[in-house]
């Protein structure tokens, strides 16, 4: 490590192989935690390269939990976190939305780490079981439309890094790696990114793997379409920037997405907005990123038609039987 410190350091870049070989030491536990949060930090320091962020997903993907779910059409909706917002958790709550909906959803996600409640910890608090039992996720699937893959489960190399993450209590490429290295490699994915730069990299890679994409940067830094300004939106076949407006939905402030700072409080926002019992607000901000999700399976549709779609899920119970039926099956 010292080495490859004392090169990063003298500004030089790691190849995708010896990205994916540092990464691969780390998890085997080669390298002290000094090592690796100096490692770490480097990327704080400079923006991570193509081939340093597509060698560091290799190894995670090499070293992860096969879950196969046999050529299935599927979603993954998932930002990066790191953008510092402590918003609610839109994008678990719009997965469920998009799976009332009656599209299939693979979530992958994990505890917050420079957020206060991450998606792991707001499911948990639902009463939500993780498993890495195939067979009972594939159930899930089957007849929720949705199931969670918790990272630490399907990631059991990365427990190296958990102790170091925590310490930082900051933004890492692991950030950036997590919505990368879903263990299914759905079809679909919608991605937020925190920054303008990670999102080009992102559908770098995502072009490589020939999957769909809708990848989502907030203008005022959001790694989710907050409607608290404009959102680029970068998919297979456009680029293009989008208002509040564009999408026929109010113009929101910050303390509209506030996410609270217990799980307790985070369980309390998500169950309101299945229940329709949720502010405006809040119900706009889901309808939007569920119905960005729906037109990414279904890019034919208009986006307003997909977040039709989305809102009917709320309103009709859809998305709260969903909540409901997921959890009682653990």
């Amino acid at each position: 490590m010292k080495a490859i410190l004392n090169r990063l350091f003298n500004h030089e870049r790691l190849s995708r192989k010896e990205a994916r070989q540092v990464l691969l030491d780390i998890s085997h536990a080669r390298y002290n935690h000094v090592q690796v949060a100096s490692f770490m930090t480097v990327f704080q320091m400079r923006p991570v390269a193509i081939a340093e962020l597509q060698g560091f997903r290799d190894a995670l993907l090499e070293l992860c939990v096969p879950f196969e779910v046999e050529g299935m059409e599927t979603i993954d909706i998932v930002g990066t976190g790191g953008d510092g917002k402590n918003t609610f958790n839109i994008s678990t709550t719009s997965a469920v939305v998009v799976a009332g909906a009656g599209y299939k959803v693979t979530k992958h996600g994990s505890y917050g780490v420079s957020s206060s409640v991450g998606s792991s910890n707001v499911l948990q608090e639902l009463g939500y079981t993780f498993t890495n039992d195939t067979d009972t996720l594939c159930r899930q699937l089957d007849q929720a439309n949705i199931c969670f893959l918790h990272a630490p489960l399907f990631h059991p190399a990365m427990k190296e890094v958990v102790p170091v993450r925590k310490q930082l209590g900051m933004k890492t490429f692991f950030n950036m790696l997590g919505p990368l290295v879903n263990p299914v490699q759905p079809t679909h994915q919608l991605f937020g990114t925190f920054d303008l730069e990670l999102s080009r990299l992102y559908q770098y890679i995502m072009q490589e793997t020939g999957r769909r994409y809708s990848i989502v940067y907030a203008l005022d830094g959001y790694d989710e379409v907050s409607l608290t300004g404009p959102f680029r939106l970068r998919t297979n076949e456009s680029d293009t920037i989008f208002t509040p407006k564009d999408l026929q939905a109010p113009q929101l402030q910050q303390q509209d997405l506030h996410g609270g700072d217990t799980p307790e409080e985070a369980a309390r926002i998500f169950r309101s907005v299945l229940e329709d019992t949720c502010t405006e607000a809040q119900k706009a901000v889901v309808v939007a990123n569920a119905g960005l999700a729906i037109q990414c399976l279904r890019p034919e549709q208009s986006l307003s038609d997909c977040m039709v779609e989305a809102r009917e899920s709320i309103e009709s119970g859809k998305a709260r039987r969903t909540l409901d039926q997921l959890i009682s099956m653990n």
